[in-house]
């Protein structure tokens, strides 16, 4: 990922690295603990495989997800998650809490209660 070269603040830059649909989801999973690539896959619905490598490594790039690798055979890597990554996981805990807040005003109660929120 490209950042630009002019920012207004430092907030503009680091939204344009952590935005979109599958990356804070990808940091509330690693957030859990170290993933290898398949149980990412598994626990996020809907992203490809080709997606959740790109942005494994732009997340990476800007030091917010680290992995090991592992010898042998077949090659084994687990991502987590760079004390970056903790202080920006600080940040999205407090979105994950007002969407929760915005839901129980929208009478979803039922579905937070399914997903294990409440």
């Amino acid at each position: 990922m490209k950042l630009r070269n002019e920012y207004t603040c430092p907030l503009e830059m680091t939204h344009d690295i952590i935005r979109g649909k599958w990356k804070p989801i990808i940091l509330w999973q690693l957030s859990k603990g170290r993933k290898s690539l398949s149980n990412l896959k598994s626990e996020i619905t809907g992203i490809s495989q080709k997606m959740l490598l790109q942005h494994l490594h732009e997340l990476a790039e800007h030091k917010f997800v680290d992995k090991i690798t592992f010898d042998g055979y077949p090659l084994k890597v687990e991502y987590f998650l760079t004390e970056r990554g903790k202080k920006i996981f600080e940040a999205i805990t407090i979105m994950q809490d007002v969407g929760i807040e915005i839901m129980l005003d929208d009478n979803r109660e039922d579905f937070l209660k399914e997903q294990g929120f409440l």
